[in-house]
């Protein structure tokens, strides 16, 4: 019975939201810990916060097999990066300003929706899509 095309059984749904909600709480960190790193070691840390954000974006994509998976850290991503570059009224912020906060906000953008908008993943025993087959 290997080939007779039955799927595994999805997760409970108390389980994928937990998921979800876990990926928004590393979605909030990383972009709190990328918006810290990318201003204190300027070239480097802004690539290594990019290379971070993109690694969390894709691993909820990998982990989910949905793109729902990257839209959670990805909406928490941005409330982290939008909260902290908000500022205070005292005029205080983390982002001082300048090509690299720019480059930071963009490019983090552009890496979930291009995560997002990667193509599903194959199901494990799944058909071809052909017919008679």
């Amino acid at each position: 019975m290997s080939g007779s095309g039955v799927r595994p059984a999805r997760p409970p749904m108390a389980a994928r939201v937990a998921a979800y909600i876990g990926l928004a709480v590393l979605g909030v960190a990383v972009g709190a810990a990328g918006s810290l790193v990318q201003a204190a070691w300027f070239p480097l840390g802004l690539l290594l916060a990019l290379l971070g954000a993109a690694a969390l974006f894709y691993g909820g994509l990998r982990a989910t097999g949905t793109q729902l998976g990257v839209v959670a850290p990805a909406a928490g991503w941005v409330a982290a990066v939008l909260l902290l570059s908000a500022g205070r009224p005292e005029g205080d912020g983390v982002f001082a300003g300048g090509l690299g906060e720019i480059v930071f906000l963009l490019g983090g953008t552009v890496l979930a929706v291009m995560c997002a908008t990667m193509t599903r993943l194959p199901q494990p025993g799944g058909s071809t899509g052909r017919l008679g087959k």
